[in-house]
């Protein structure tokens, strides 16, 4: 290919991966040895929490009375497009049987885990949209029991907001818990006794980190790292929008990737003058995290043709994929990995991030090759299941004795012969030759 980087990451995420990688095992460590002592430790230590962790219904109550009703709105409207859009994937996937062969009855069951833990982030900003978006899904799919958690904000709790759309969403239990102690506290079952089946929710490398090493031990959503969006723009594109919305990303922490992939050079040239404008122009806390990612994170890379530009979004794999381009139509057929889509110039990430339904729960750091971001498919075992009579035990049982002593595994045949022995006694049957192993 003939790509040029005008603009070239200095870090990448995984050059900053060691240090959360070793402070994540040693917590992990000790909660595991000393259980909900250690975590109240850990949540003293680094959110200055010593209340209750149990969140009652009463003091969600009393802590939500006083969110405004336009707030309240805003979150019930998203919340039910996140709960819409998650009952459509739910019924778009099916419980069926088939008949294989005469007399073999075989099939799937969709059987929600039993109960899924959701973390929700607080920390630069108040990740309201994170509440909703994992706990209305887990509930669409059926799941019994959500137990969501927090990080105490400003010494009072979860933030009031925050614990809103938690309610909203339908969490059954909610933890006052930040970070790993958090993600350790939902993977074991402290203080419910209801061990997780499945963690889910974005939050820093350090949460990024302990899901990943507690990934066998309980389920988790994707493996994730700092948020990401890639632009595909050619000279159609404004190089206005082009430019805040890769911002509009960047805020989200100092080591959040933004890339842009364009095959005009004078576009290219555009959105680079104008992006540290708009990051000058932020707030400081926004202007902080936006400054460092895009100054250590940030790519800007030219090709030659579309299809060249595809190729580099692939290769990619961005966690949030907008199409600033012509005929976009042949972008949604061509593009294949991607966390998220986000096809013309009137469909911003954060439109996703926030309220237009789809899951803003998604992949990052190449992991949009192989995965999906989190749906209802994700709290869902599609469970198999088989029932034979004994004309297809017949036809069954013979070519699984055969194969059975092809491999070395008589003991396997010999489950296959004891069947037609007891119900075809007499017949002449070819079994294969016996295992001398």
């Amino acid at each position: 290919m003939t790509i040029e980087y005008l603009k070239r990451a200095t870090k990448t995420p995984e050059t900053e991966a060691g240090a959360a990688q070793a402070v994540a095992a040693e917590m992990l460590r000790e909660i595991e040895a000393r259980g909900e002592s250690a975590v109240r430790d850990y949540a003293l230590k680094l959110d200055q929490w010593s209340g209750d962790i149990l969140v009652g219904a009463d003091e969600i109550e009393r802590r939500t009375r006083e969110v405004p009703e336009t707030v309240k709105k805003d979150i019930a409207f998203a919340t039910e497009q996140v709960r819409r859009f998650a009952l459509a994937q739910r019924e778009s996937a099916s419980d069926f049987a088939v008949e294989l062969v005469p007399g073999l009855m075989t099939g799937q069951r969709l059987v929600p885990v039993n109960v899924a833990g959701c973390y929700v982030p607080t920390g630069r900003y108040a990740h309201i949209a994170s509440a909703y978006m994992s706990i209305a899904t887990a509930k669409a799919a059926g799941v019994g029991t959500v137990v969501a958690c927090s990080t105490p904000y400003n010494g009072e709790g979860i933030h009031p907001y925050v614990l809103y759309a938690m309610k909203v969403a339908g969490a059954d239990v909610v933890m006052t818990l930040g970070g790993v102690q958090a993600i350790a506290a939902m993977a074991y079952g402290l203080f419910t006794g209801k061990p997780a089946d499945i963690i889910v929710g974005p939050g820093n490398k350090f949460v990024a980190e302990a899901k990943r090493m507690l990934f066998g031990k309980v389920g988790i959503d994707v493996f994730a790292g700092p948020s990401e969006i890639a632009i595909i723009a050619d000279d159609s594109a404004d190089p206005e929008m082009v430019a805040c919305d890769l911002v509009g990303q960047a805020e989200h922490g100092h080591e959040s990737p933004a890339w842009l992939f364009t095959d005009s050079r004078s576009l290219a040239d555009a959105v680079m003058a104008r992006v540290p404008e708009l990051i000058d122009a932020l707030p400081p806390t926004a202007r902080d995290a936006a400054s460092a990612a895009w100054r250590d994170f940030g790519e800007v890379v030219l090709c030659a043709s579309r299809e060249e530009l595809a190729t580099v979004s692939d290769r990619y794999a961005p966690e949030h994929l907008e199409v600033h381009a012509r005929d976009l139509d042949w972008w949604l057929g061509r593009l294949t990995n991607y966390g998220s889509l986000f096809l013309g110039e009137e469909t911003t990430v954060a439109f996703g991030d926030k309220a237009s339904g789809p899951n803003h729960i998604l992949p990052t750091k190449v992991a949009a090759r192989y995965s999906a971001g989190l749906s209802v498919h994700k709290f869902l075992k599609p469970l198999t299941w088989q029932r034979a009579d004994r004309e297809a035990c017949k036809v069954l049982a013979q070519a699984t004795a055969r194969i059975s002593r092809l491999e070395g595994m008589e003991a396997h045949a010999r489950t296959a012969d004891a069947r037609l022995r007891k119900y075809f006694p007499g017949h002449p049957f070819d079994l294969g030759a016996p295992v001398e192993i």
